[in-house]
């Protein structure tokens, strides 16, 4: 029979193995196969429209623009509208997604019959959303890589919030 001291020496001489296997290394041809595996099994990604996360508004409070269009996306009926914008991280799989970036910094307001003004009593502020991405990290070969799991926090919209008072 082991007593603790014996199990805790065993333990700490299995550990290398429990970490090389948490941490299995792939050489560059089976990285982009192996991450694709682990994030389809174990790291589900929301599936993104492409051409919808390529929104073609400008970088600009569309204030002007209320009245004129009718808006068909959210984004573009919001009183904090957003544009979707790619943003593309190479060691990370998947390497590139979409981020919501808010065009007013204050809130559009609209009252009575007068033209939507933007007002700086109330802020844009984006959504975020935690984000499970694989990050290439290099092994001790310093030949191959392992997929280490990191949150990323994700703008996904914005929404409008009073302004904060220091009064």
């Amino acid at each position: 029979m082991m007593d603790m001291k014996q199990i805790l020496i065993f333990g700490l001489c299995l550990m290398p193995v429990w970490t090389c296997r948490m941490n299995r290394c792939y050489d560059v041809h089976e990285l982009h196969r192996a991450a694709e595996r682990k994030l389809r099994s174990h790291y589900p990604q929301p599936q993104e429209s492409f051409a919808a996360a390529m929104s073609n508004s400008s970088a600009s409070c569309p204030v002007a623009l209320f009245p004129q269009q009718p808006p068909q996306h959210i984004r573009d009926r919001s009183l904090s509208p957003w544009r979707y914008v790619r943003v593309t991280k190479e060691d990370h799989f998947p390497s590139s997604y979409s981020e919501a970036q808010c065009l007013c910094s204050g809130c559009v307001l609209i009252q009575d019959n007068r033209p939507p003004v933007e007002s700086h009593d109330y802020n844009s502020y984006p959504v975020t959303q935690s984000r499970v991405f694989l990050k290439r990290e290099l092994c001790d070969d310093g030949r191959r890589y392992y997929l280490k799991p990191v949150t990323v926090k994700v703008a996904v919209g914005c929404t409008c919030t009073r302004a904060k008072s220091y009064n």
